[in-house]
């Protein structure tokens, strides 16, 4: 990487930046927004998009919640604005699984992200400049608390369904927990009720090379220029995630052994000759750095690490006993990031509780990513599941 080099010091949406179909919400403008960390912020903004119409009673909506580095944009074709389509395209529309003919949905980017919300690359409102090392470590619950404001400006007191993979099951399963009585149905997918020491393990690897990065500057980089940010720790870092997103099988059976290039007879072989799975994990790095910032990367992977609904509540069983609605938990069998046994143990516990509970297996080789590649496997029973939750009666 040179200082002529083409990428961004941050890939976040900017004010000014088109808007394509998202909305900003702004609270938190006479009343401070108090954070798990115990800080305060101002003039908090959180984009988001909706689609279908919100019935008259209200009991159509269905919030989506987001992995990692998605956004608000879940369905429509990329266009100015949005670079890329939604990121569960394949799911949500008219006459799809989640019907937008029939439901109301909405998808909120997250609290420390880059695509609309208040993050670390926004203005801070006291002084005007990103906010960069001063924005301070959210959680899991920080986010579902701004998603329930943005509920109460969208005039949904109560959501039919929230839906949620990897870490946007993380956020349904806090919103069953923190908010029992605005949620009448859970779909937790890929996902866990508390971050594991190895999962853990994997996001500080990622944090540490960011953080190595010179070009960091210790979170303050906004004003680098073209080439000169963080790309290269924010690479390495999704290169590292994107090892754990799929399984050994698929890389085996797609990469191989095979060398980038070809490799005749007598050749000498050099230290960083590529092979094809490393030029696959460096494609993926340098695309995330056009449309992704260093340091929500940091803000939202710490807080999927922090994840764990039994924090502050005495136990695991005492906190999910106050999830009484009917749950659908979807596993994947070569998830090695989330393995299928922690979404097993939320349809138990949820089960324990007397409340109908079902989980659901996606038989694919894909490995965690699987929920956003085979949808075809989810599509029929989540159907049926939010067609019984929409009859039941409330």
């Amino acid at each position: 990487m040179t200082t002529t080099d083409p990428y961004p010091a941050t890939g976040a949406w900017m004010p000014g930046d088109p808007l394509g179909h998202r909305r900003l919400f702004t609270f938190a403008t006479d009343r401070r927004f108090a954070l798990d960390s115990g800080v305060t912020l101002s003039d908090v903004t959180i984009a988001y998009e909706t689609w279908g119409t919100l019935d008259a009673d209200g009991a159509n909506a269905v919030l989506l919640c987001h992995a990692w580095t998605g956004d608000s944009h879940a369905a429509g074709g990329a266009t100015r604005g949005h670079p890329d389509a939604g990121w569960w395209d394949a799911m949500v529309g008219p006459g799809k699984p989640i019907d937008t003919d029939r439901y109301f949905v909405v998808c909120a980017n997250v609290l420390g992200g880059c695509q609309g919300s208040t993050g670390p690359a926004s203005p801070n409102p006291a002084d005007g400049q990103p906010y960069g090392s001063r924005f301070p470590v959210v959680t899991i619950r920080d986010m579902v608390r701004s998603q329930a404001r943005l509920a109460e400006h969208l005039g949904v007191f109560q959501w039919m369904a929230v839906i949620g993979g990897s870490m946007g099951g993380m956020q349904a399963l806090e919103w069953a927990v923190m908010y029992p009585r605005r949620v009448r149905s859970l779909v937790a997918i890929a996902t866990c009720m508390q971050a594991t020491a190895q999962q853990i393990a994997w996001g500080g690897i990622g944090r540490q090379a960011i953080r190595l990065d010179p070009k960091w500057r210790g979170g303050d980089y906004y004003d680098a220029e073209p080439g000169d940010g963080p790309t290269e720790g924010l690479s390495i870092a999704r290169q590292i995630a994107q090892v754990t997103f799929r399984s050994d099988n698929v890389f085996t059976d797609r990469f191989g052994r095979d060398f980038s290039g070809r490799m005749e007879t007598g050749d000498v072989l050099g230290m960083w000759q590529q092979y094809e799975v490393e030029r696959y994990l460096e494609h993926h790095g340098f695309k995330i750095v056009r449309r992704f910032d260093a340091n929500s990367y940091l803000s939202i992977g710490k807080a999927m690490d922090l994840h764990d609904v039994a924090r502050g509540r005495g136990s695991l069983e005492r906190a999910m006993a106050r999830v009484q609605i009917p749950t659908m938990s979807v596993g994947i069998w070569s998830d090695m990031l989330y393995p299928a046994y922690q979404q097993q143990q939320i349809q138990a516990v949820v089960a324990a509780n007397g409340a109908p509970s079902e989980y659901l297996e996606i038989d694919s080789p894909h490995g965690h990513d699987a929920f956003l590649i085979n949808g075809d496997q989810i599509a029929g029973p989540l159907d049926r599941f939010l067609g019984d939750v929409s009859k039941s009666v409330i």
